[in-house]
């Protein structure tokens, strides 16, 4: 405790601050003109300190809530250049990874002073996906980009307002650069609404309790937030742990962990180089990934602030895949994200088989698609993440039909929704009945989805990982299913992918979402007979499965149980 403050102020001034940030997630998801915004809620808020230290997570994204204050540092590290100011009624805008952007270009981070007094307190941020921001294809993501330059307009640290206007020239530059520009001023616009509740709550806290104690609170906080996670810390078993995992495109990611009682080590050196396409993600991110992980695995019930995360320590190489050098295109970044966070995740779980579950399916399933809606005669571009099964654990099932672990508070986007906005109909949304995840706790379900174009000379863009390599199992689980595309032509013609872009795509084509099903834990003969006779007749897997993964023998027209094989009474 800093001083003789009251600490029931400054419990109170924290949760005030955490109202807030949820206030300006609210504001910009009912003000936001696409879907993937309003609907699947991809994007996230946050409120840091004056210095750029998160002070309070808000709401949103794990991964986006996480890009917002190394964004913010960015934003004062070039305006704290000579011949450059911070202002009042200021407002910044940034996409660019190198540049405090993070992520790739189509995510768009606004950030805002806030000023009591004429003394810098806070910096209110947000974070949003926006459908198309220029570049070489529409929706801005090609997977066969090489440099940065390919996939859009780069924004790198821009002053968008100053004092309380806005900037038009920026505002015009911004339109011109994409196909979508009512898409994109709609976005813009709940954006800076959002940051503006924030800048107006802060302000409302200072004025009550006084600049000293709201400074003080929030250092306090932070501190409070070290103290949290270096106790849950001490429960982890200390050691070095190692981990080198094949990938879908070839090369091996390895990792190095080294866990002590107040030092989280992530190592990840090691690397392959910088691939000369767009899968690759910046420091920043690399960074972030390596936070969800670590707060997932040591405190994941716990305060998130800047406070938790300093016993992590994340060490890369530059012009590593994790670390890569300017230009190199950046556009798929969210599956190396989600790859290295499955990494960390994979190379504890064997030594802590009761804290952590099996593998999920471990994929955002970006999936692209666009063209002129048949109705309006307007450019639409879509971004949808998808669904997938998350692993079995110790103590239960995976979850099905969940996004991935990186993905938070997001939904999917109604089939009523996807049908009114853009150019396909939405066939068939269910769980599917492919094998893969058996165990004594099965993985949960991935999907299937349905989408049948309504126009000619559409397109496809997908980017998935964990197609060659499936979900992990433990205990003596099975691995899980994996993530990838059918394309069902209108003539009859059947492909696959998991990796495409811009796949052109006619009337009455469908593309078939196929995602992976979560690892099994535990051996599958060991599950109770009545949970597989269940499994069977609530059709997540079919009387074949239930035979031939856990010795469970069902009439397939009755769905009556008839007894287990040979192997299974031989195991009991």
């Amino acid at each position: 405790m800093n001083g003789n403050y009251d600490p029931i102020t400054f419990e109170i001034i924290q949760s005030s601050l955490r109202a807030a940030a949820d206030e300006m997630f609210a504001a910009m998801r009912h003000t936001a003109m696409s879907a993937i915004i309003y609907e699947v809620l991809d994007m996230g808020t946050g409120i840091t300190d004056k210095d750029g230290e998160i002070a309070s997570s808000g709401a949103g994204i794990p991964a986006f809530v996480g890009v917002l204050d190394k964004s913010v540092k960015r934003v004062i590290e070039k305006f704290s250049q000579p011949g450059r100011t911070i202002e009042p009624g200021d407002l910044f805008i940034t996409n660019d990874p190198y540049h405090g952007g993070v992520t790739h270009l189509n995510d768009v981070v606004l950030v805002k002073p806030v000023f009591v007094d004429d003394e810098l307190v806070a910096w209110t941020a947000n974070i949003a996906h926006w459908n198309d921001v220029g570049g070489m294809v529409p929706g801005s993501m090609s997977t066969d980009a090489t440099e940065i330059f390919q996939e859009g307009i780069i924004l790198s640290a821009i002053k968008l307002f100053s004092r309380g206007e806005p900037i038009q020239s920026v505002f015009d530059i911004l339109t011109s650069n994409c196909r979508m520009p009512d898409f994109l001023t709609g976005d813009l616009w709940a954006g800076v609404a959002s940051v503006r509740v924030g800048e107006r709550r802060i302000r409302e806290i200072v004025e009550k309790y006084g600049k000293d104690v709201f400074l003080h609170a929030v250092e306090d906080y932070l501190d409070y937030g070290e103290q949290v996670i270096l106790e849950a810390l001490k429960e982890l078993p200390n050691g070095e742990y190692s981990l080198s995992e094949e990938q879908d495109n070839g090369p091996n990611y390895n990792v190095t962990i080294t866990v002590t009682d107040d030092e989280f080590i992530i190592d990840l050196r090691d690397n392959a180089d910088q691939d000369p396409g767009p899968f690759n993600m910046s420091r920043d991110e690399t960074i972030t990934a390596c936070q969800i992980a670590y707060k997932g695995i040591v405190s994941p019930e716990r305060l998130s602030n800047a406070g938790t995360f300093r016993p992590l320590k994340v060490l890369t190489r530059p012009g590593s895949v994790f670390d890569p050098i300017h230009p190199a295109a950046q556009g798929i970044y969210y599956e190396i994200t989600i790859r290295v966070h499955d990494l960390i995740w994979r190379c504890l779980a064997p030594h802590m088989p009761y804290r952590l579950p099996a593998g999920s399916f471990s994929s955002v399933c970006g999936t692209l698609f666009g063209g002129v809606h048949p109705d309006t005669g307007r450019d639409y571009a879509v971004i949808e993440p998808e669904l997938g099964g998350w692993g079995g654990s110790s103590t239960s099932d995976g979850n099905p039909g969940q996004f991935s672990a990186l993905h938070g508070e997001t939904y999917n986007c109604p089939a009523e929704v996807a049908e009114a906005r853009y150019g396909v109909t939405v066939d068939y949304l269910s769980f599917h009945d492919e094998r893969g995840g058996a165990g004594f706790h099965r993985g949960g379900k991935g999907v299937r989805i349905d989408y049948r174009m309504k126009s000619d000379d559409a397109w496809l863009t997908v980017a998935y990982t964990r197609d060659k390599v499936p979900p992990w199992p433990l205990k003596g689980g099975q691995p899980g299913s994996s993530n990838h595309v059918l394309i069902r032509r209108a003539e009859g013609e059947t492909e696959r992918h998991s990796v495409v872009s811009g796949l052109t795509l006619q009337t009455d084509d469908v593309i078939q979402v196929m995602t992976g099903t979560g690892a099994g834990w535990g051996a599958p003969l060991k599950r109770p007979v009545e949970r597989v006779v269940e499994d069977v007749k609530n059709e997540y897997i079919t009387p074949e499965i239930a035979e031939e993964d856990y010795g469970v023998l069902i009439d397939p027209d009755s769905l009556e149980f008839l007894g287990v094989t040979d192997e299974r009474e031989a195991r009991a």
